[in-house]
């Protein structure tokens, strides 16, 4: 951190605060002395703020060490950082379920809670049963609804700054909707909106497949299959956030759409839902020739569209999630298609998450949110 000249005085607490509770947070517990030997603050200045952090419920003195030799005098203070001092949630909305995981300050999951919806739900309907699932999560963790910091939500859809659904066709009523500001009327709390896709990359670059690795592109592979990208470690939005729509691909002068592509007669295959496609694929894992070939050519399609995405970005990792990811022999094909046009492929892998692979992301943008507003001044995050 650069040295300071003058200036707020207001300004330098604050820094000192994020400083001392950031090196409390990175161990179990610490010494006054050793926080002020890791923050390279003052020891007056550290005992300060860390009776600061106590009065605002952050920090807490722990009980004294009796394990270990005897020594004379009296033992050392301890100080730990409180990350049951809040609490965060992160949302998925999905097609035919919605979801919910808790956690603490630690983003330490506490518990998790899910809800089946019609694919059909009217977003009223939709939006209930999430609410529903977020008060019974609730009340079986025992965590008061008044302790969330921060409430990260992941959608369908391209969704703007705001929270708002711009454009949202996989959910009825979705085009338009005001989801952030509906469901900030449910919280005391900021609640912050993405898309479904972006979402699940942020969760496997912290829990799952993409945990080392900051340029990664996830394939959410469903039936108009979208994409969350990382770029140096940094999510990729595009400038409308509609970075990703890869579904979208087959409108660039393709004749096969998925309706055809999926089709086990001479008839585009109606209604396209994940009903009808799980049937064709229940008929491909039994023989049926039609079936066998309409699920390669979707197969190949989604090959197609994840190496346009790649050949754009230059991805090290591509994470294959959603429902395809379950899909026999859906690797392979990508590998030889990528190795086929790219200079240097990706490592290709299936994701880790899985279905929580949203709901993770989701809570991954509440732990950011409060992280931010713990550890950071004006933007600037103040580690040593």
């Amino acid at each position: 951190m650069g040295q300071l000249t003058g200036g707020d005085p207001s300004l330098l607490r604050r820094i000192n605060s994020a400083v001392v509770l950031h090196a409390l947070r990175a161990t179990d517990c610490a010494t006054l002395t050793e926080v002020t030997r890791v923050t390279g603050l003052s020891r007056p200045t550290v005992e300060g703020v860390v009776e600061g952090l106590i009065e605002a419920g952050l920090v807490v003195e722990t009980a004294a060490d009796e394990g270990g030799a005897r020594r004379q005098g009296r033992p050392a203070r301890r100080f730990r950082f409180r990350a049951e001092a809040g609490h965060l949630l992160g949302l998925e909305i999905g097609p035919h379920r919605v979801a919910a995981l808790l956690s603490d300050l630690d983003g330490r999951v506490l518990g998790a809670q899910a809800k089946e919806v019609g694919a059909g739900a009217p977003a009223d309907e939709r939006l209930d049963r999430l609410r529903g699932a977020v008060a019974e999560l609730l009340r079986r963790a025992g965590v008061a609804r008044g302790s969330l910091r921060a409430v990260g939500v992941g959608t369908p859809g391209i969704v703007e700054a705001d929270g708002t659904v711009r454009l949202g066709t996989a959910l009825p009523g979705w085009t338009g909707l005001r989801l952030g500001e509906r469901l900030g009327r449910s919280f005391r709390c900021p609640v912050l909106v993405e898309n479904d896709a972006n979402a699940a990359v942020l969760a496997e670059h912290w829990k799952g497949a993409a945990a080392e690795t900051d340029d990664v592109v996830f394939v959410l592979a469903g039936l108009s299959p979208g994409a969350g990208s990382l770029i140096g470690g940094r999510l990729h939005r595009g400038y409308g956030g509609a970075a990703g729509e890869i579904g979208a691909l087959h409108l660039l002068g393709r004749e096969a759409t998925p309706e055809a592509l999926l089709s086990t007669t001479d008839e585009p295959l109606h209604p396209l839902d994940e009903q009808a496609v799980a049937e064709v694929f229940a008929l491909a894992r039994g023989g049926d020739l039609r079936a066998r070939a309409a699920v390669e050519r979707f197969i190949q399609r989604l090959v197609h569209d994840v190496a346009a995405l790649v050949l754009a970005l230059d991805p090290e990792l591509v994470v294959i999630g959603g429902w395809a990811a379950g899909l026999d022999g859906v690797l392979e094909p990508l590998r030889r298609e990528l190795a086929r046009y790219c200079l240097r492929p990706p490592r290709v892998a299936l994701s880790v998450l899985g279905e929580a692979a949203v709901a993770t992301g989701a809570l991954r943008l509440a732990l950011d949110h409060v992280e931010e507003k713990l550890f950071t001044v004006d933007g600037t995050l103040t580690r040593r």
